[in-house]
């Protein structure tokens, strides 16, 4: 039977990689590299996104709020993650471990609706042009980001909540990188299956949902891109949703596998890849996805780039 500290841990141990040192050594050199990427990248998709009159425009005004929660979500982890592995020392405090919790669940959900609101302002761009700058006005902007992050923080309040009002086992060791929600479901000595019902219900909404609103957004843009007869029309609205659907595909995809799965099966060293990999890696990725495939952002980083200094 397992011990259970009913006064409450002080600290917590993120195993990760622990039995594995050559690989954590590789870890924090990656990991390294993916955050100066991902601090670099982001600020300057917020840099010129503000600075460049001609992409103050809805896509840019939602594409500025993600970089600003990318920033956000990977400094809320990342820095501990590398304090731990570069050392034998592992533990994060019981406050410290709330607060990563409530930070990266928040700013997680929050993209899952940001994501989706990007997705209607494409929908608006391609299948209602001529209706566009009503339906996309400013104040309706401001709103639309509001519930993004709103909803988000309220999400990750209840979940905070109900998961460190479980009594956790004695030995206090996470199975993973961070402070994360089925891990520490997975350390919890009584029965957990209201709480996992409840993980379900808020995975359905945050998750599922959003997912469902987006494909059914690209279902409509698709069936009016395929109505424009030029070619060259065509290539220039996939153009404006390609960088969007790629970021949907690499977030979506590894939340699915992260967080839809028996309690039983979240210990494997796949799913750590996983984590790592939304954590890391996709907010790195996401300003090179956006600048490589965009031409308004490359044109706008060359303006502000060669401008005349007299």
């Amino acid at each position: 039977m397992k011990a259970v500290n009913f006064s409450g841990p002080t600290s917590f141990i993120l195993l990760g990689f622990s039995d594995q040192p050559q690989l954590e050594r590789v870890l924090l050199l990656v990991i390294s590299v993916f955050y100066i990427l991902t601090l670099v990248g982001n600020t300057a998709i917020i840099l010129v996104s503000y600075l460049s009159p001609k992409l103050h425009t809805p896509m840019y005004f939602f594409l500025s709020n993600l970089s600003f929660l990318d920033l956000c979500f990977t400094t809320s982890l990342i820095p501990q993650m590398l304090w731990n592995l570069k050392g034998p020392e592992k533990t994060i405090s019981y406050v410290g471990c709330v607060i990563q919790l409530y930070t990266a669940l928040a700013l997680g959900s929050t993209e899952c609706v940001l994501l989706t609101v990007m997705a209607y302002d494409r929908f608006n761009a391609i299948c209602r042009p001529l209706h566009y700058g009503v339906i996309m006005h400013p104040k309706v902007l401001q709103r639309l980001a509001a519930v993004a992050w709103v909803s988000g923080f309220v999400e990750s309040t209840v979940q905070t909540i109900l998961i460190f009002q479980l009594p956790l086992c004695s030995h206090h060791r996470v199975d993973d990188f961070v402070c994360e929600e089925p891990a520490l479901i997975q350390i919890a000595c009584v029965d957990t299956t209201f709480l996992e019902s409840e993980l379900s219900i808020a995975t359905v909404l945050y998750v599922v949902v959003p997912l469902v609103l987006i494909l059914v957004s690209y279902g409509c843009i698709v069936r009016s891109v395929l109505r424009v007869k030029s070619t060259e029309g065509r290539r220039k609205a996939f153009g404006t949703c390609g960088s969007h659907l790629i970021v949907v595909v690499l977030f979506f995809g590894t939340i699915f596998c992260v967080y839809i799965q028996p309690k039983s099966k979240y210990s494997k060293n796949p799913k750590k890849i996983l984590t790592l990999f939304y954590t890391v890696i996709t907010p790195s990725l996401n300003p090179l996805i956006y600048t490589l495939r965009n031409k308004e952002v490359k044109q706008a980083i060359k303006r502000l780039l060669v401008r005349d200094p007299t």
